[in-house]
């Protein structure tokens, strides 16, 4: 079942194999703190967080690898691409995830990247578990079949 975009959501980047490696369980939206040389770059778009993810310390959560490529335009004070950035959540919800981090063996990873109607920078964040293979090859099968099912309905009017 393919989701459909927000119009208002202007999407940066996009972590489509995500949920081909990992059962989502939950999803939170959060806000992320960027320098102005990375709000600059990530407009234009050429970001990607496929290779990245999240992990709880000290009551705060952190995103890791979320590649920002530089500011072409920006002086010398230019950002790092791939440094730890800070996610801001309420204080009860960065418990509750550090708990399922900890304890039920879930992975925080980023699902979408994106600027909301104010133009705020958002990430939206996923609570999973890593698939094994057999999962995924059932998670492909379903694909497969819902495709074959469209096709067929469509076929007979």
């Amino acid at each position: 079942m393919a989701r459909k975009a927000d119009p208002e959501k202007k999407i940066v980047a996009d972590n489509r194999k995500a949920r081909y490696s990992y059962a989502i369980e939950d999803t939170i939206e959060a806000g992320i703190i960027l320098l102005g040389s990375e709000v600059k770059s990530l407009r234009g778009g050429r970001s990607t967080i496929a290779e990245s993810y999240a992990y709880a310390k000290d009551g705060e959560l952190f995103l890791v690898n979320a590649y920002i490529p530089e500011y072409t335009m920006a002086s010398r004070f230019n950002h790092e691409p791939r440094r730890q950035r800070k996610l801001l959540v309420h204080k009860n919800q960065a418990d509750k995830l550090a708990i399922a981090i900890q304890r039920e063996g879930m992975t925080l990873i980023p699902l979408r990247l994106y600027f909301n109607p104010k133009g705020i920078a958002k990430i939206e964040l996923g609570v999973a578990k890593g698939k094994k293979l057999h999962d995924k090859r059932e998670t492909e099968k379903q694909r497969d079949w819902q495709r074959d099912k469209a096709r067929l309905m469509r076929d007979k009017g």
